[in-house]
C-alpha cells in the first residue's frame, strides 16, 4: 500500500502527515493525531458517534478517507471550547439540560449541533431535531438532549 502526503488543519493547527490510501479519517484522527474525544462505533455512518465538522460541515469521519482530508479545516470536539476552557453554547446546553450519561455518542451530537450552530446559522428547533435522527444515544433516552435543543432555539420567533 502506498502512502500519500496529506496537509490539513486540525482544531487550528496545521499538519503534514504520510498517511496509507485505505485509512479512514477517523483513524488518522484518533491514532496519528491523538484526537480521542472522537468515538468509533459502528463504522458504517449509522451511529453519529464519529462525527467531526470538515469545511464547516458535519462529517461521519468514519465514511471518509484521510487522502480526501487533504487541504481541510477539521474540528473535533477537542477544539470546541475556548481555549481558556469556556463552553461552547451546544456544551453549555448539554451540560444544562443534563444531555448526556455514558458520553459515547455525546462528541459527535456536540459536532453536529455545533456545525448547525456556528456562525449566522439560526435552524429552527425542527431543523435540529431532524439532524439528531442521525444519532443513536444507548442511554438518555434523547430527552436530554431535546432540552437542550429547545434550550438552543429558545431566540426562535413561535
Amino acid at each position: 500500500m502506498s502512502d500519500h502526503a496529506i496537509t490539513l488543519t486540525v482544531n487550528g493547527r496545521q499538519y503534514t502527515e504520510q498517511v496509507e490510501a485505505r485509512m479512514t479519517l477517523g483513524d488518522f484522527l484518533r491514532e496519528k493525531l491523538g484526537q480521542t474525544g472522537l468515538h468509533l462505533a459502528c463504522e458504517h455512518g449509522v451511529c453519529g458517534a464519529c462525527t467531526i465538522v470538515v469545511d464547516g460541515l458535519a462529517v461521519r469521519s468514519c465514511l471518509m478517507f484521510a487522502v480526501q482530508a487533504d487541504g481541510t479545516e477539521i474540528t473535533t470536539v477537542e477544539g470546541v471550547a475556548a481555549a481558556d476552557g469556556t463552553l461552547n453554547p451546544v456544551q453549555q446546553a448539554m451540560r444544562e439540560c443534563h444531555a448526556l450519561q455514558c458520553g459515547f455518542c455525546t462528541p459527535g451530537v456536540v459536532m453536529t449541533l455545533t456545525s448547525l450552530t456556528t456562525g449566522e446559522n439560526e435552524p429552527s428547533e425542527e431543523a435540529l431535531l431532524k439532524a439528531m435522527s442521525g444519532h443513536l444515544c444507548r442511554c438518555t433516552g434523547y430527552q436530554g438532549i431535546r432540552k437542550a435543543i429547545k434550550q438552543l432555539t429558545a431566540g426562535e420567533a413561535a
